[in-house]
């Protein structure tokens, strides 16, 4: 039977498959919850036809539970992404001046000044377009290459 060789083999197997994703995930209940996932996904989908294969099979989709986790954003509870926001919220306006020209650093001119009339000055792309003799398409495409790149740079902060 192809769960029967599932089974045994996830019961004969379960301290290494445990060790394993906690190696991974660094957390215990949630290496438990990646075992429960890979044993499930297995046996819902037929099992194992031999004890090797589902030897194999169950590091193999263990390791790809563990991976999905670690990929997967964490989600915060109510309270503490309350929390998280007024952590962030600078001190005074001179913080804000320079948390602003850390993000935008190695933005061009034109992608810096497309970010003020957008984002301070509050101007639709058509309106900045019109300011700067670009067409909108190129406006659109700076501000979404200057958002990139401030995205790049806030994760070099968070590091």
């Amino acid at each position: 039977m192809k769960t029967d060789n599932l089974t045994s083999s996830f019961l004969a197997l379960r301290d290494k498959l445990h060790r394993s994703a906690l190696g991974f995930l660094k957390n215990d209940e949630d290496a438990k919850d990646a075992m429960q996932d890979t044993f499930l996904n297995l046996w819902r989908n037929g099992g194992a036809e031999s004890e090797p294969e589902a030897r194999n099979k169950l590091f193999a989709v263990l390791r790809n539970v563990c991976i999905d986790r670690l990929r997967k954003p964490k989600t915060l509870s109510l309270d503490e992404s309350y929390n998280k926001i007024l952590e962030v919220r600078p001190d005074s306006y001179e913080d804000m001046e320079i948390f602003e020209s850390l993000v935008t650093s190695g933005l061009t001119d034109t992608q810096r000044l497309i970010y003020h009339y957008a984002v301070n000055d509050g101007m639709e792309y058509e309106e900045i377009a019109q300011t700067l003799n670009m067409g909108v398409e190129a406006v659109r495409m700076n501000m979404s290459r200057a958002r990139k790149r401030m995205r790049e740079n806030l994760k070099h902060l968070d590091k």
